[in-house]
């Protein structure tokens, strides 16, 4: 299957695109490169070759959910820049329209 200019101009308009002549030329020779490279894949032979699930043979390893404290509340707030009672300030990053 080749990639005509009919194809390209019908990408461009799905994916809201617009592109001049020579970009239309340069995007169809880019499809097809790629269209033959696929089709290369295609004749490898994998009769013998079983479907991949996972990359690695080993799965994954269970640990136990265990809570604990890592750090409290006073030594968090014992580094922030700004700080107001129990709250970590910061500064405001959304602006009301």
């Amino acid at each position: 299957m080749a990639v005509d200019l009919n194809t390209v101009n019908r990408l461009a308009q799905l994916a809201k695109l617009e592109f001049n002549e020579v970009e239309k030329k340069e995007i169809q020779a880019d499809l097809n490169r790629m269209l033959d490279f696929v089709n290369q894949l295609q004749e490898i032979d994998t009769e013998n070759v079983e479907p991949l699930v996972y990359m690695l043979d080993e799965s994954g390893t269970m640990r136990k959910d265990e809570v604990k404290q890592s750090i409290d509340q006073s030594d968090a707030l014992k580094n922030a820049p700004d700080k107001d009672s129990d709250y970590i300030r910061v500064p405001k990053v959304l602006k009301r329209t």
